[in-house]
């Protein structure tokens, strides 16, 4: 018996001390909802660099990956060296080959035989297409090399400025449980807060 008043007891003081700390108001903090009391202090933001992706930007524009390592960002430093060294071995390669054919093709103009050049079985009008078919590649190696070095570029700066996105408690879709005494039922529902 003298424990049930115990806990009788302990939750007639846990209720008085609740109830009290919700109606006391103090002069630094700001009323919100009825329930919630936020302090305003406790609120802190870090600031925000608005010349962070501008610098990201300008750093993988000087040195491919840089703007990456500036963002904390290590692992996309191989991604953007791959890339950019996969279009410059395709760019070489196809420029190599295109070479070869053009110093043949003019090797044959010159008047020499065609079975004692590099390749002997193909005909001028194969030398031809063969330069065409790589100029064209090679061009287009080095159109998609310049493609990738401006995504590294726009990569790093979209991330700088993802980096400082705002994602915390101003901004939320929280769900929220309500009873409601006038009906005597509850309502569930989601709650966007914008907090400025």
């Amino acid at each position: 018996m003298p424990n049930k008043q115990l806990y009788i007891i302990g939750l007639f003081i846990l209720f008085g001390l609740s109830s009290f700390a919700q109606n006391k108001k103090d002069s630094d903090s700001l009323q919100v909802d009825t329930d919630f009391i936020v302090v305003a202090d406790s609120i802190q933001r870090k600031p925000i660099n608005i010349l962070a992706p501008s610098k990201a930007a300008f750093y993988s524009a000087v040195l491919p990956g840089l703007g990456q390592a500036y963002n904390k960002k290590y692992w996309k430093i191989p991604i953007v060296y791959a890339a950019l060294g996969a279009g410059i071995y395709f760019y070489s390669t196809n420029n190599k080959e295109y070479n070869e054919y053009r110093d043949e093709y003019k090797r044959r103009l010159a008047g020499n035989s065609p079975l004692s050049g590099k390749f002997p079985g193909v005909s001028d009008e194969g030398l031809i297409n063969a330069q065409k078919t790589l100029k064209r590649n090679k061009e287009l190696s080095l159109l998609i090399t310049i493609g990738l070095y401006a995504l590294n570029i726009i990569d790093a700066n979209v991330d700088a400025h993802l980096l400082q996105y705002n994602v915390d408690e101003n901004l939320a879709i929280k769900p929220h449980f309500q009873y409601n005494q006038m009906e005597n039922s509850s309502d569930l529902g989601l709650t966007l807060n914008f907090k400025f």
